[in-house]
Formats: structure tokens, sequence, C-alpha cells
């Protein structure tokens, strides 16, 4: 067994998330200091996450009939390409917002597309290095959480420093490094012929079918969508508006975000130690709940950064278990032939929000103010964290399924 491809894919994801980070801090920046509206800051958002939400949807097949890895390499080569557009086309004199609008829809896309071939190849990778699941889930988690650590800070040092447009240059190259490592170190072997052969639109039904008949994994889709919807209205409408408008500083944009990312390099620590010790479902749903809504509330109610950046690292130490819970739920229970489909979809759903988010906290900030819209929508985040309490089914959330797929690692 090799680990080789599990690494390197844990590393081309952290090294675009970096970058990804990056522009999630300088374009909405961007916005609000050459327009001042949130509303437009929230349409920007809806103008990403929308196309990312369909090549979710639609992207698994054709994942499936060209390979997980060439997907993630063709993809990453071609957002370096649209990113770096961005820049480009602002220091001309040309970019319109419409052009903007463009601009980070097609970035949206390509990242919709590779994010669903990496998810595709991580649990390929998983088999190939012999980990186990939950742990391995665990460590992908906490990549991704020292990626926001790192990320986060950064961009808001250099939004700072370089000014927004330029920061995108940077988002440019990590997606190059990304594309060269997946081609370089990750090799698990190609989907098998018969579903290379399937017809799109019955490998789409194929996954489709598998998702609602597993009762679990459409629960879990489905609350997610709901967090996503206010995580996104948070962290792409709200917190800008407040480190612009309240602080003054884009700074205080990168600080909340990293010391997020902080507590939840150290949760993730605890967790990997702990995990196979834990009850999922109890963990799961406990740090849900405390972790949601209370950020919102330090937000709106919070007298300067301290008690936000608080409230911020706290809830990055619970919120470090949810993700790894998620992830090895539907290792385990999602066979390796539905994977691209099935995990296409999940994303699909569970983001379907996330473009409703940015338009909701724009919208909420013009009806009631920063304030009340933190409030509302922390109390929506609350109500929707208590769901899995309520439901019997959703404690299979601590059992493997009666007959576990097995991962098989093809080549």
């Amino acid at each position: 067994m090799s680990r080789v491809p599990f690494f390197g894919v844990l590393v081309a994801r952290s090294v675009s998330r970096i970058g990804s980070l990056m522009t999630f801090v300088a374009i909405p920046w961007f916005v609000l200091v050459t327009t001042g509206s949130a509303t437009r800051a929230g349409v920007v958002a809806f103008a990403e996450m929308t196309p990312f939400v369909l090549a979710g949807l639609f992207g698994g097949p054709w994942i499936d009939r060209w390979g997980p890895r060439v997907v993630s390499v063709g993809t990453d080569v071609a957002s370096a390409a649209a990113i770096t557009a961005l820049p480009l086309l602002h220091q001309a004199g040309r970019l319109s917002f419409p052009a903007l609008l463009a601009v980070v829809a097609a970035t949206g896309a390509l990242r919709g597309f590779g994010d669903a071939a990496k998810g595709a190849l991580q649990p390929r990778a998983i088999a190939v290095s012999g980990i186990d699941v939950t742990r391995a889930a665990t460590i992908q988690d906490g990549a991704s959480r020292l990626s926001g650590l790192l990320g986060l800070p950064l961009a808001g040092v250099l939004v700072g420093w370089l000014h927004a447009d330029n920061v995108l240059y940077v988002d440019a190259v990590s997606f190059v490094l990304c594309a060269g490592l997946v081609a370089a170190l990750v090799r698990v072997g190609a989907a098998p012929d018969a579903e290379e052969r399937e017809p799109y639109l019955v490998a789409l039904r194929a996954g489709v079918a598998y998702l609602r008949g597993d009762r679990l994994m459409l629960g879990l889709s489905l609350i997610v969508l709901a967090t996503n919807m206010f995580d996104q209205a948070f962290a792409a409408v709200f917190t800008p508006v407040w480190a612009h408008d309240v602080l003054r500083d884009p700074r205080a944009l990168g600080l909340v975000g990293g010391v997020t990312a902080l507590g939840a390099v150290l949760g993730n620590l605890g967790y990997a130690a702990l995990a196979l010790r834990l009850p999922r479902y109890l963990t799961f749903t406990v740090c849900f709940l405390a972790a949601g809504g209370s950020r919102f509330v330090a937000m709106a109610l919070g007298e300067g950064i301290w008690p936000v950046l608080g409230v911020a690292f706290a809830a990055g130490v619970l919120m470090s278990t949810v993700n790894p819970i998620l992830s090895a739920v539907a290792y385990e229970r999602v066979p390796e032939g539905l994977q691209a489909r099935v995990f296409g979809l999940t994303g699909a759903v569970s983001a379907a929000g996330m473009p409703l988010g940015g338009l909701l906290g724009g919208g909420l900030i013009a009806g009631v103010g920063l304030r009340g819209a933190l409030l509302v929508t922390g109390g929506l985040y609350v109500l929707v964290t208590l769901v899995p309490f309520v439901f019997p089914s959703w404690r299979a959330v601590d059992r493997a399924p009666a007959a576990e797929p097995e991962l098989v690692a093809v080549g």
C-alpha cells in the first residue's frame, strides 16, 4: 500500500484552498471598496455559487467518464486562467460589474467540477493508503482547517498591502501548483470500463436513486444545505460588511476566519486522537448546535473585535468534529462505483443554499441592518441544528451500514 496518492490529494487540496481563501477575502472587499454596496457583494456571491452548485449536480457522470484525475488537473489549469482575468481586466479599466459577474461565474463552475473530482479521488486514495476511514477523514478536515488558519489571515494582510485585485494573482499560482501535484502524485486507477460506457442520464439517475433511497445521506445533505446558506451569508456578506463598516480594516476579515481556523485545527488534533472512542451521533449533534448560531450573536451584540474572536475560536473547536463525521459516514455508505455521482449530488444539494446565502445576507442588511440580519440568521441556524435531536433516523450516524462497501483501488 502507498500513501503517496492520499497525501498528494491532501496537499493539492490544501494549496488550492489557501489560494481560494485569498479570493474569498479579496473579491468581497473589492466589491465593497469600489461600490460600497452589501447587496452587490451578495449578488457576486450568488453569481459564483450558482454555477458551482450546478457543476456539482450535473458533473458527476462526466467525472466518472473522463476520470477524476484528468478533470481535477484540467479544471485547475482553467481556473488559473479565469482568475487571472479579473486583475488584468480591472487594471485595463475594462472590469464592469457584468464582466465581474461573468468571470466569477466561470470560476465557480470550474471549482465545482474540480472539487467534485477531488472528492471522488479522496476515497480511492484512502483505500490505497490503508488508513482508517474515520482517521483519514479527520486528517483531511484538519488539513482543510490548517489551510484556513494560514490562508485567511494571510489574505487579510495581503489585501491591505497589495490591494484586492493583485491578491488574485496569488490564487492563480495556487491553482497551477494544485494541478501539478495531482498530475505528478495521484495515481489511483481508472474507473471501470462499464461505468465509462454508461450513458450520462443513466449515470445521473443512478446517483439520484441512491441518494433518495438513503434517508441518512439525504437528511445530512439537507441540513447542511440550510446551514451552508447561513454560513455563506455570514462569511461572504456579514463579516466583510462588519469589517468594512464597523472596524474599517480588511485585516479583521482575515482575523475572524483565521481564529476560527486555529480553533478548528486544535479541535481537529483532539478529535483525531479521540475519534474512534467518541460516539458519532452525540458528538455531531451537540457540537453542531453549540457552534452554529453563536458566531452570529457574538458579532451582533459584541463590542469590538475581541468577543467575536473568542466565540469564533470556540466555534472552530466544536465545528472541527462535524466534517470528519459527515465524510466518514459518506465514505462508509456509498459504493465506490457511485461515489463520483453521489458525492457530486450530495455536494450540490448541500451547497444549493450557498448562492441564496449571499442574496439573503445582502437583502437582510438592506432591510433590517447588519445587527438585525445577524440575529435573524443566527436564530434560524439554531432551529436547523435542533433537527437531528428530533428524528430517530439520525442515530444511524453511529452505525456503519449492514453491508459496508469495500473500497478497491484499481491499477
